[in-house]
């Protein structure tokens, strides 16, 4: 038997590659064709990210609730059994008298009510406050970075149908002078390299469209990662690979950035932390003042209802003042380690600030970049597709080889190329902006 030959497998492999279509297969239809805002809201709703951060909300919600119950009364009950060694005896003015059995009982019902922390309270609520609203920030700024991912891998999409396209016009118009260059030759008109030339070519061309295609694949895989479906998933998408002029002001887009750029709020809210922070580290200066009431049952078995020897019930209210006053500067410490931290906090905020202008300015350079480049590069494509025309013409009159229509056809896919990634720049461009100034 003999084996296969490398020239036909490789033919049996490109015939099986251009069977598939740049979507999805003949055989697999998509469900719905993706809008770039239903995408959006498919992946704020499924992605696991996004849903770790929202749980990030209610974990601090719930720590906040536990930070109110601390104003609260508290209330607790204790019983204990205390077994002597021997019944117990006191020596007074008339004579010993007996305290108790072996057995001693003893229920108490117990409430504590804090009336002075030193601030302690109120500041550990702030801090659990200012954690939500920390929280919430985390969850809006991975919106953000979801919006945008998303619009990438929607665009990625659109970039590589695009890509195929090109590629399988390339293929399509060098097989139809691949053709030529043989009809000529069969008729003796051109020599066989003519032929060799154009088939090396065609080669060539299906290799990139086999290569296109597998990106086109690979970016819809992306795309279901993110929106959490089956990555192998059919994807189309609506074209919106189009060009929109856009007003770019930088000083408006400055101030829009550092008012709703969520890592400045969050700088801002690490403030407010440090301010309570160094509250609660004052506490250590003042005294702390509860209130205590205590009802006890007490005797000698377990139902604790007295005994000969002392009452059944008895309550009391105590009032207790708590100042450690002397703790080798601890507190003062403390406060210090406070100043230092919204000191690197503020410097924090200063270079945050200078990045943002920066990636603002970034971002406005990309569009505008990409807006210039796209009335340029379309006029190219239109001059390719032209030179094209008139190489196939004069060698189709034979008054020039493959060799400069083959060189045409290379402008005009490199033109093509080049046409849609400026598109696809300038609507990246686009969403990168309003990335950068906190929106999407």
């Amino acid at each position: 038997m003999r084996t296969p030959r490398p020239k036909l497998l490789l033919a049996a492999l490109i015939i099986a590659t251009l069977s598939w279509q740049p979507v999805f297969g003949a055989d697999q239809k998509a469900e719905k064709v993706y809008t770039l805002d239903a995408s959006v809201k498919e992946a704020l709703a499924n992605n696991w990210a996004y849903k770790a951060k929202e749980e990030g909300v209610s974990k601090a919600q719930e720590v906040k609730k536990q930070a109110r119950t601390e104003f609260l009364p508290k209330l607790g009950i204790d019983y204990r059994f205390t077994r002597f060694g021997e019944p117990g005896f006191v020596a007074g003015a008339g004579g010993v008298v007996v305290l108790s059995t072996g057995n001693f009982f003893q229920g108490v019902f117990r409430v504590r009510q804090p009336l002075f922390t030193g601030f302690t309270l109120m500041s550990t609520y702030r801090l659990a406050e200012l954690g939500v609203d920390l929280s919430e920030l985390e969850l809006e700024l991975e919106r953000l970075n979801l919006a945008l991912r998303v619009k990438e891998a929607y665009f990625n999409i659109l970039g590589a149908d695009r890509l195929v396209e090109v590629a399988e016009s390339a293929v399509e118009s060098i097989q139809a002078n691949v053709d030529v260059a043989r009809n000529f030759y069969e008729v003796g008109m051109n020599p066989i390299n003519e032929v060799l030339k154009a088939e090396v070519e065609l080669g060539n061309a299906k290799q990139n469209l086999i290569k296109f295609m597998n990106a086109a694949r690979l970016s819809r895989s992306a795309f279901n990662t993110i929106l959490v479906k089956p990555i192998t998933a059919p994807v189309e998408v609506e074209d919106i690979l189009t060009y929109e002029p856009e007003m770019a002001d930088l000083d408006t887009y400055l101030t829009m950035a550092l008012e709703q750029r969520p890592e400045i709020k969050t700088v801002d809210v690490n403030l407010e932390q440090v301010e309570q922070q160094k509250r609660l580290a004052r506490s250590g200066y003042y005294p702390e003042i509860a209130l205590g009431y205590d009802y006890i049952k007490e005797g000698d078995n377990y139902r604790v209802d007295g005994s000969g020897f002392n009452n059944a019930n008895r309550w009391q209210v105590t009032a207790q003042a708590t100042w450690t006053f002397w703790e080798w500067g601890k507190t003062r410490y403390s406060v210090r380690e406070q100043d230092s931290a919204e000191k690197q906090l503020l410097a924090t905020r200063k270079e945050l600030e200078d990045q943002i202008r920066l990636q603002v300015q970034e971002a406005i350079f990309a569009l505008e970049e990409a807006e210039l480049n796209i009335p340029t590069t379309k006029k190219a494509v239109e001059q390719g597709e032209e030179n094209l025309r008139v190489n196939e013409e004069r060698y189709r009159a034979q008054v020039q080889t493959i060799t400069e229509v083959l060189v045409a056809q290379t402008l005009l896919s490199q033109a093509r190329v080049n046409y849609y990634q400026a598109l696809y720049d300038h609507n990246l461009a686009r969403f990168r902006l309003q990335r950068a100034i906190g929106s999407y």
